[in-house]
């Protein structure tokens, strides 16, 4: 059961509102990143969870996702509230301005409308907790950049508060994960397959123009790794040049000679 209280989780501010500023505020209102689909993923996972204390702490998050919405909201709106009656300030965004009224509505800062296909929900819990630690991840660093993009000491404060509660709520989901024992590698009930795990298909190779390094370390080399050198090009490498045909087949010519 929700029930709204009146009261911000945090107490905007806002001294000169920029309604530019304004806009790239929805991304974390209706964008991909953003406090609604954190919300929905986190609360929609809880629904499915038949774990009783994990769902606890999905509900928990996503119940709070949706009061940084509201926070979110509240501070886009002081900074659009120009866009309803202010000719100049409209023609920053005629979508809000027009369309809106000036205020918030359920799409990102180039106006594309919020869909459900942001939710990552997989019905597996490590593989869903994997995928909030990665949600909040990228929240922190919309947030971090936000930051950079406005003077306004009170929107400052406020992008700070949010950006801080997405590294809290990765701490819970690690430690909820962690707490299941589950090993990182193990996915789902089928066991990959012997041999094939392991090997490290090196297929970016040769110098770029940049002078790209082929390059090696824990993830390629070491422990149980084994570099496979470029299958693809190999598969398409030819004996002889212009012999090779397509399908992997050989030419008559090319045949005879292999039998002589």
């Amino acid at each position: 059961m929700y029930h709204h209280v009146k009261e911000l989780m945090y107490t905007v501010e806002v001294g000169t509102p920029d309604p530019a500023f304004g806009n790239m505020l929805l991304e974390q209102f209706g964008g991909a990143n953003g406090e609604l689909a954190a919300a929905m993923q986190y609360s929609i996972q809880g629904l499915n969870c038949d774990d009783p204390e994990r769902k606890d702490l999905l509900m928990d998050i996503g119940t709070e996702e949706l009061s940084h919405l509201e926070v979110v909201g509240s501070l886009a709106r002081l900074h659009l509230r120009p866009l309803k009656n202010n000719r100049k300030a409209a023609e920053v965004d005629p979508l809000i301005a027009i369309a809106g009224g000036g205020g918030v509505a359920l799409h990102n800062s180039m106006g594309d409308a919020w869909t459900a296909d942001y939710l990552k929900i997989t019905g597996e819990l490590d593989v869903d907790l994997r995928s909030n630690i990665a949600a909040e991840a990228r929240a922190k660093i919309v947030y971090e950049r936000l930051i950079r993009f406005t003077n306004d000491p009170g929107t400052i404060r406020a992008l700070q508060f949010l950006m801080t509660r997405e590294i809290t709520h990765m701490k819970a989901f690690t430690a909820a994960l962690e707490s299941m024992g589950v090993d990182r590698f193990s996915i789902g009930s089928l066991p990959p397959s012997p041999g094939l795990v392991n090997q490290y298909f090196d297929d970016s190779t040769g110098t770029g123009d940049r002078g790209e390094p082929n390059a090696r370390g824990p993830w390629n080399t070491g422990g149980d790794w084994q570099i496979v050198e470029a299958p693809a090009f190999k598969e398409l490498q030819s004996e002889a040049s212009g012999e090779r045909q397509p399908n992997g087949n050989r030419s008559a010519t090319s045949r005879a000679a292999a039998n002589d």
